[in-house]
């Protein structure tokens, strides 16, 4: 609850009045049994049909007072709490963004989504409640037995005794009701992994005809989330049915021991009508509070789980530059070796140190302007050079230079700006083809055109009726595989970047068309340092230097004629793809 509270305090007064409004709306309801109970056992005995009327009118305008208070503190209450889950949500959002990669992939995307979604709408509603039931349900079942015994302390006395066993009962099982939620969520979280693996790879599905296998290993998955739910739910649902059977039996102790003393004269009958008025409240108190200790059992397993995000331990501060390098490379990677945290499960990262090694010992450097290819089997640690490069993640052992510069020490933003990236699997957003490639940068027109020309997207793009405005459909579903990848190497070119580095960006593309494209890049952006990592040669064969990896090692390195004649391996790729 204090990372609730956390967000809550700014607008602490703001609660308070609709708290007040409540108090206010719940105080003339309790008066308003009270004044039936006058007409009926005083003002009817008068014989008085305008004292009757008088009074009737007082009911009626308490019920509306009641009602118009209750309705404007509502409409506050819904105010305050969306202003507060949005600030969350943003928090949340901004610390992903910000997230290392080896934090990132603790939390995962499936669990940081449901946290941003399911969770944040948890704590939206108990944010809510605590408003609108906060302070009426206790005023209605507090007040409700208070006015009770001035009315009549041997009818309360029921009340008194069933009250604070159903109070009990409702406390104990909602803290019960804690770890059960938790334990949806984490359901929820595989939920959220299971359709988003099933939508982004549709197409693979049904090409493969697996539709049958995914929704059976889907229905898996649901069962067991609507396994943890009901548990959890017919947990936290039990109080109901049993406060209904205290309280109705309670209400049955009181029409019988009412008749008896109304005819034995100890008691009035408007007593009797007004008591059972305010057990339906007491009731409805008591309800409140059940619902309200509902929300919060899931509000707090909820929140819990937010606060770890928003709150997690970024693992990449920024360290003091004690001293630069003076080195004539541009990049250096200076034996540097590198693990990924060994994942167990969705939920579990193993501890004490277990990873699994991607790179070892990886040591080379790039002048300025200079270019490095890099070529290997599947998982031979070829992205994990970009991942470093960029600071993603931490290296293990060695260091990583920039300009003699150790990337811990170079501020994130300023690191990241001197980079233009396509990465695997990169996405377009939905939006214009200008959107995407200037990517709310400072992008003049002149720089927009000399980059889409340079990644050969400037001929399709301009065929359009509407050119660089054209729309992009979610992930670019309008666009040829070629043509989304030309835009977003446009995109990295765009910003003029100290360093570009592309990741099997041309693999959509034809031999000619990404021929012209490399040669187009050298010549316009002849100061910008490339990294390319291909699987196939043509891609990197003129390139400065190449790296061929594999198992996470560099096991040869030279210029292409080079790399024909000493290394087997590169040799036996060039044969394989060109056919000599």
């Amino acid at each position: 609850m204090r990372f609730i509270l956390r967000y809550v305090k700014p607008i602490k007064y703001r609660l308070f009045f609709v708290l007040f409004l409540k108090a206010v709306a719940s105080f003339l309801e309790l008066l308003i049994p009270y004044v039936l109970e006058h007409i009926i056992d005083d003002v009817v005995l008068e014989n008085s049909v305008f004292k009757v009327l008088l009074w009737g009118g007082i009911m009626i305008f308490l019920a509306f007072l009641v009602w118009r208070t209750n309705v404007f503190a509502n409409r506050r209450a819904v105010k305050n709490a969306t202003e507060t889950i949005l600030k969350i949500r943003q928090d949340l959002f901004d610390k992903t963004m910000n997230l290392s990669g080896e934090v990132f992939d603790e939390f995962g995307l499936p669990s940081l989504t449901s946290r941003m979604t399911s969770d944040s709408y948890n704590v939206q509603n108990f944010v809510r409640m605590v408003q609108t039931m906060g302070i009426r349900a206790p005023m209605l079942l507090i007040g409700g037995i208070t006015v009770t015994l001035i009315m009549d302390a041997g009818l309360a006395a029921i009340l008194c005794i069933l009250a604070p066993i159903m109070i009990v009962l409702v406390v104990f099982i909602s803290f019960k009701g804690i770890p059960l939620y938790e334990n949806v969520q984490k359901k929820v979280d595989n939920i959220v992994r299971v359709m988003r693996e099933n939508i982004t790879g549709v197409r693979v599905v049904k090409a493969l005809s697996k539709e049958e296998y995914e929704k059976r290993r889907f229905s898996g998955t649901n069962d067991e989330m609507t396994g943890a739910d009901m548990k959890a739910s017919i947990v936290m649902s039990m109080p109901g049915p049993l406060m209904q059977l205290f309280l109705n039996s309670g209400l049955t102790l009181v029409v019988f021991i009412g008749a008896r003393r109304v005819n034995a004269g100890v008691t009035e009958p408007g007593v009797i009508l007004a008591f059972l008025t305010y057990f339906n409240m007491v009731l409805m108190g008591v309800m409140g509070v059940n619902r309200l200790f509902m929300m919060m059992s899931k509000a707090d397993a909820s929140a819990k789980r937010i606060a770890s995000a928003v709150d997690a331990v970024n693992t990449l501060d920024i360290e003091e530059e004690k001293e630069r390098t003076k080195d004539d490379a541009f990049i250096r990677f200076d034996h540097v070796t590198f693990g990924y945290a060994k994942v167990l499960n969705d939920d579990e990262i193993i501890e004490g140190g277990q990873r699994r090694k991607a790179i070892s010992d990886m040591d080379f450097s790039i002048k300025k302007g200079g270019s490095l290819g890099i070529i290997g089997a599947t998982g031979s640690g070829k992205t994990t050079v970009f991942n470093l490069l960029m600071r993603f993640y931490d290296v293990d052992k060695g260091k990583i230079t920039i300009e003699g510069r150790d990337v811990k020490t170079i501020e994130k933003d300023e690191l990241h700006s001197m980079f233009g990236a396509v990465f695997q699997n990169d996405v377009l957003l939905t939006g214009t083809i200008r959107d995407n490639i200037v990517f709310g940068r400072e992008v003049s027109e002149e720089a927009l055109i000399k980059a889409a020309k340079c990644a050969g997207a400037y001929e399709f793009i301009s065929a359009y009726d509407d050119g660089f405005d054209h729309e992009i459909t979610k992930l670019g579903t309008n666009l040829s595989g070629g043509q989304k990848q030309r835009v977003l190497i446009a995109r990295a070119l765009a910003a003029d970047p100290k360093i570009l580095i592309l990741d099997d960006a041309s693999s959509a593309l034809d031999y000619r068309t990404d021929a012209d494209m490399r040669k187009a890049i050298a010549t316009n952006y002849p100061s910008v340092t490339r990294l390319i990592v291909a699987q196939r040669i043509s891609s990197i064969l003129n390139c400065d230097e190449i790296l061929v990896m594999d198992d996470g090692e560099i096991i040869a390195r030279g210029t292409h004629e080079e790399l024909l004649k000493n290394s087997p391996e590169y040799a036996e790729i060039y044969r394989t793809q060109m056919g000599e």
